[in-house]
């Protein structure tokens, strides 16, 4: 209606997914890196999350556009099914041939199996990407899992993208899916656009229209953002129908005002005139109420036992009475130290508890170590003042990341960190070992205070290749550094490899990830036997915080 009064040549602020509009802001741009990474590495499971209208689906199609040639994907758009269902609807996509008539989980997960070993022995990777993934149930969920059971003696068959909204997160987190959750490899939250994004949004899609850049005022830009959060759909729907507004009025220019009747007229009844007297009335309910539950928590806290807690400070460790460390960190921002984390260190191998030869296989079914228990126990491993952390999203708020994969022995020994391995004594029945060192080829295993060393062969007939790492990012906001991106991250990663590799000139835009840092990242990746992809996710932070002659963090080989 109102695309002749400005000159558009398309609308806009459609809806509609059009390739032609798509926006990458800084986190699109490294939610995809993120993905890419994942499905380079290969099996287990990649979750990207976001609220409604972040993007979600665009970061889908671009990820969909930019994988390779040789990779097969199934996508499921629908995921309320059963599991007989999704299973059909998984063959339906990758074409593979079943008996209708005589549909049962053995005879389709048969056909999937099949199917993906023809893939793979044709040098073949297959996807499995499912949107809205918050709406499966848990028995879905865990066939889902299961999925990925389906591998030769050195690789996964299936790699799964799990995409949905927030719930999704909380939906992982459900004990009945630790095992799922555990085998996350790479995930990513993606959130709105901050207000700079959404003002370059705007100006794009109007631009890309063959409008004005200008059209709106900053005013307008400005309320857009305050009413949408800066949510792309809903920045659409606002900016769609201010447009709308102005035409009506005969204005050239959308202001303020036009947006605000545009949101209330849409979806922003709360947005009605609110009279000072109601107002004042409001705030003062709101006051009172603050009030009393200041002093519910405070009556509630003065009852609590004085306990002892360790926090971290100065490099010290000081006494705080009753403000537990978990508390702390849900209500305020707490950092470590600065610098790498000192753990503790590995008992010297003269000093270990000599003691009989033992079967591997009896001392953990003896231990009988339950994730529960693991967990904390490399925690402590890790760093000794986290006394009362006892899971990942504690760790988090930290700048402490967790990280649940599959490898394979000599990729995971490269890592040079203790490790919690996970083993499988029978089809349902998993434990887990704190691995601490090497002896010679032989792992060292911490059980209780006592370290003992078994047979690497013994071990890794247990072992399915899954493990947990503990790893400290430079940055609670650097966790991938991908080229070209413009970022302090990339600050960093300058100054590292610069140490390195001695050919790396200096930039005058040094915090920009150009070809030639990339080069020199894929160079670092080449000599330390790296997926040599450019990328600087974990596994190359990793390697470039060993090389660091400040680190502090316990190695596997010290000391053995």
């Amino acid at each position: 209606m109102y695309q002749q009064y400005f000159n558009f040549n398309s609308p806009p602020f459609s809806i509609a997914p059009d390739p032609h509009f798509i926006f990458m802001s800084e986190h699109h741009q490294e939610g995809l890196a993120l993905l890419l990474y994942g499905i380079k590495q290969g099996g287990g499971f990649v979750a990207l999350t976001g609220e409604v209208g972040t993007g979600k689906t665009t970061l889908c199609h671009c990820l969909l556009e930019q994988l390779p040639e040789n990779v097969n994907i199934a996508l499921v758009l629908n995921p309320k099914l059963n599991t007989l269902e999704l299973l059909a609807t998984i063959c339906d996509e990758l074409q593979i041939e079943y008996d209708e008539e005589k549909q049962s989980l053995k005879h389709l997960i048969d056909r999937l199996n099949k199917h993906l070993l023809a893939a793979h022995a044709n040098n073949r990777k297959t996807i499995l990407m499912i949107d809205e993934a918050q709406n499966l149930s848990l028995d879905v969920l865990e066939q889902i899992r299961l999925l990925t059971n389906l591998e030769t003696s050195k690789s996964k068959l299936l790699q799964i993208i799990l995409v949905g909204q927030p719930e999704l997160k909380h939906l992982l987190e459900k004990p009945e899916l630790r095992q799922l959750n555990q085998r996350i490899t790479a995930r990513y939250h993606l959130p709105p656009l901050s207000y700079a994004e959404t003002q370059t949004y705007i100006s794009h899609r109007l631009t890309i229209s063959g409008g004005q850049a200008s059209l709106f005022n900053r005013a307008a830009v400005k309320k857009v953002y305050q009413l949408s959060k800066g949510i792309p759909r809903l920045i659409n729907v606002i900016c769609d129908r201010a447009l709308l507004g102005a035409y009506a009025d005969d204005q050239k220019t959308v202001t303020a005002k036009t947006v605000v009747q545009a949101a209330h007229e849409n979806f922003y009844p709360s947005y009605s005139p609110i009279t000072p007297f109601i107002k004042k009335v409001l705030t003062s309910v709101s006051i009172l109420a603050l009030l009393l539950i200041a002093v519910f928590f405070i009556s509630k806290e003065n009852n609590l036992k004085d306990s002892v807690y360790l926090l971290p400070f100065n490099n010290k460790i000081v006494q705080e009475q009753k403000q537990p460390l978990t508390s702390q960190a849900q209500n305020k921002h707490v950092n470590l130290p600065a610098g790498p984390i000192k753990t503790n260190k590995i008992i010297p191998s003269n000093e270990v508890k000599q003691t009989k030869p033992k079967d591997f296989k009896s001392v953990i079914n003896q231990h009988n170590i339950s994730f529960d228990i693991a967990r904390p126990q490399l925690i402590r491993n890790f760093d000794k003042r986290l006394l009362n952390i006892s899971n990942c999203n504690q760790l988090k708020k930290l700048g402490i990341e967790c990280l649940f994969e599959q490898s394979n022995w000599e990729n995971m020994i490269a890592l040079d960190r203790p490790v919690m391995m996970e083993f499988s004594l029978s089809a349902t029945k998993h434990v887990y070992a704190l691995l601490v060192g090497l002896k010679g080829n032989d792992p060292v295993f911490q059980f209780d205070n006592e370290e003992l060393s078994f047979p690497l062969k013994q071990v890794l007939a247990a072992w399915d290749g899954y493990y947990l790492l503990l790893w400290q990012p430079p940055s609670k906001n650097i966790k991938l550094i991908y080229p070209q991106q413009r970022s302090t991250a990339v600050l960093w990663l300058r100054k590292q490899l610069s140490v390195y590799m001695k050919t790396l000139t200096r930039s005058k835009q040094a915090d920009h990830f150009d070809d030639e840092l990339k080069m020199e990242v894929m160079k670092f990746q080449k000599r330390h036997k790296l997926s040599v992809d450019g990328i600087v996710g974990f596994r190359t932070f990793i390697q470039l915080q060993n090389k660091d002659s400040q680190n502090n963090y316990t190695m596997l080989r010290k000391n053995y």
